[in-house]
């Protein structure tokens, strides 16, 4: 990464100099000349205490609190073009805790270009089950 100019974040400078303040530095570098971003979200850096359905479990990474409240601010004030999830395993994820993070976290991400489109006037998709005035009447 390093001879290739990529900027990387290890957990000892987030822990040092704060998430917030390494998600802004972040959010610069991704958002620099370029019209949108995709958000790869690796389980990977949560602390397998809390996410153990992972192929490649680190100790010491990001709380599941963390990575869900990166997740949304990041949806919130970046263009995103994409998001997904990776590195959940089924086989390692005794009692679903890593699926239900990965799908929290979608649930993050989508909630936070919600109300970016919301807040910027981004236009909404007009198709009638999303806008009850236009719905065809009461579901049989």
């Amino acid at each position: 990464m390093a001879t290739q100019g990529m900027r990387s974040f290890e957990m000892t400078e987030v822990v040092d100099r704060g998430l917030d303040a390494c998600l802004t530095d972040a959010m610069e570098i991704a958002t620099d000349q370029c019209d949108g971003v995709f958000l790869s979200v690796d389980v990977d850096v949560v602390d397998p205490g809390a996410a153990p359905g992972t192929g490649t479990p680190e100790p010491g990474g990001l709380t599941s609190r963390q990575l869900l409240d990166a997740v949304r601010r990041i949806a919130m004030e970046v263009p995103l073009a994409g998001v997904d999830v990776v590195e959940v395993s089924p086989p390692y994820d005794h009692a679903d805790v890593t699926a239900f993070l990965g799908n929290r976290v979608v649930l993050e991400a989508l909630s936070g270009i919600a109300w970016r489109r919301r807040d910027t006037g981004i236009p909404q998709p007009s198709w009638p089950l999303l806008d009850p005035r236009r719905a065809r009447g009461p579901i049989s």
